[in-house]
């Protein structure tokens, strides 16, 4: 996978908007003006990119003793995000499902207002 196809999935779910509100190295990907994915575009210039994803506090603990790649989040909560490396031992069909993972745990945390606009706005 490459920072093309990251910005085209993470662009195609329902209600999701890009932001760099760090600085402008950190790109973020929001559903419902909250954060799902971040990236550092620096990282994938020299190749070693990664991204930080929410998930499910058992599930990130059994990631993190399965995959190499999968760490407690960077400079987040390290109970509820992974820090997930590229080009190690994460495939990139795990890494879509662990990016559906995040997506899907913030979506479900927004109001049923804000996912029902969401929704609409879609259709």
């Amino acid at each position: 996978m490459n920072i093309q196809q990251l910005y085209e999935f993470c662009l195609s779910k329902k209600g999701v908007t890009e932001h760099f509100p760090f600085d402008e190295d950190t790109l973020v990907f929001k559903v419902g003006g909250k954060m799902f994915c971040l990236t550092s575009l620096k990282e994938w210039e020299k190749g070693t990119p990664s991204l930080n994803l929410k998930c499910e506090p058992e599930r990130a603990l059994e990631l993190r003793a399965e995959y190499e790649a999968i760490n407690p989040g960077y400079h987040m909560s390290k109970i509820h995000w992974n820090t997930v490396g590229f080009n190690s031992d994460v495939s990139d069909k795990m890494m879509l499902e662990l990016i559906n993972h995040s997506y899907e745990l913030v979506f479900k945390s927004l109001t049923k207002k804000i996912q029902n606009e969401i929704l609409e706005n879609e259709n």
